[in-house]
């Protein structure tokens, strides 16, 4: 009898050990980089962001030769020709921050393209996470991509690969 029930406590120690076990680990990042539709993005947004960043450096060289030039005429120049090119240099700057804003701020081009081209890979990866984790009976995902609150993981745990694979099918 004591046989039994030791058996007994032991299977429990078991099945609510395996139950315990409802949790993996993913590393979001190697599952992104692994995903070709995802580095051509990635690609094209570092091209687009080359392209705005060399339009803001040429039109700040212009500004700056522009103010060059007004501080070696200055001297010159009437009242009224030292305001208006003043307020013409001022405009310039102004016309460079707002288009810096039209490209790079949070509601710029550069932010709506990056939404029409990792949103749909995005999802489709978080579908594949959720898929993989449903099918084998997972309550929890975890992403060790900088997360600073992770201290350990059991290697045994982390399933980016199994995901990377479901994705590649």
């Amino acid at each position: 009898m004591k046989k039994q029930i030791l058996l007994l406590a032991l299977m429990l120690f078991a099945v609510s050990g395996l139950y315990a076990q409802g949790y993996i680990f993913v590393n979001s990042e190697k599952i992104f980089k692994s995903q070709a539709d995802y580095n051509e993005a990635i690609k094209q947004l570092e091209e687009l962001t080359t392209a705005y960043q060399k339009n803001i450096d040429d039109a700040y060289a212009t500004i700056e030769q522009t103010y060059n030039n007004y501080q070696a005429q200055k001297a010159y120049l009437s009242d009224t020709r030292r305001a208006e090119r003043e307020e013409a240099i001022i405009a310039m700057e102004r016309k460079v921050t707002d288009y810096q804003k039209e490209k790079f701020g949070p509601e710029g081009e550069l932010m709506k393209k990056r939404l029409e081209l990792i949103k749909p890979i995005q999802e489709r990866v978080f579908g594949a996470i959720n898929k993989y984790a449903e099918a084998n009976g997972y309550t929890m995902v975890v992403d060790v991509v900088n997360n600073q609150t992770l201290l350990y993981y059991s290697p045994a745990l982390n399933k980016t690969e199994e995901i990377i694979t479901l994705l590649n099918q």
